[in-house]
């Protein structure tokens, strides 16, 4: 049985505010993209702030750690993860995380070939839609 997924969002600061993709959308998208083998020691987010760096000021309290490591557990590496024009994450950070725990040495992939307007600019995390659960 599929998972139901949950409203979510990629965040990326720039010179115009944050930016932000419907990561439905992303999926919907990718969907018919060809699907490839990515090397997890390719993937530089691992050596960044990747959930918590977007905004100044933003520092993870324990519970969003848990919560981020809850995420890992259950992430399903059968679905691949979707990278930009430049090959950075724009969904699947968790799954990538589980591929490195697991000492995978690659992760499914599909990856836009052209760059994508983001779907808002200049809101917030909080401004968005997220519908109750």
């Amino acid at each position: 049985m599929k998972k139901k997924l949950h409203q979510q969002y990629h965040f990326r600061p720039s010179a115009k505010g944050l930016l932000s993709w419907d990561v439905l959308k992303l999926i919907e998208l990718s969907k018919d993209f060809p699907v490839f083998e990515k090397q997890v020691s390719e993937i530089g987010e691992l050596k960044e702030n990747y959930w918590f760096g977007f905004m100044p000021g933003l520092e993870p309290k324990c519970e969003d750690i848990i919560q981020h490591a809850k995420q890992i557990y259950e992430a399903d590496l059968s679905y691949p993860i979707i990278l930009c024009n430049q090959g950075r994450i724009m969904d699947g950070m968790h799954r990538v995380c589980k591929a490195k725990l697991e000492g995978r040495e690659t992760l499914l992939a599909v990856q836009f070939p052209e760059p994508l307007e983001p779907d808002n600019i200049g809101k917030q995390p909080d401004d968005l839609y997220y519908p109750k659960r």
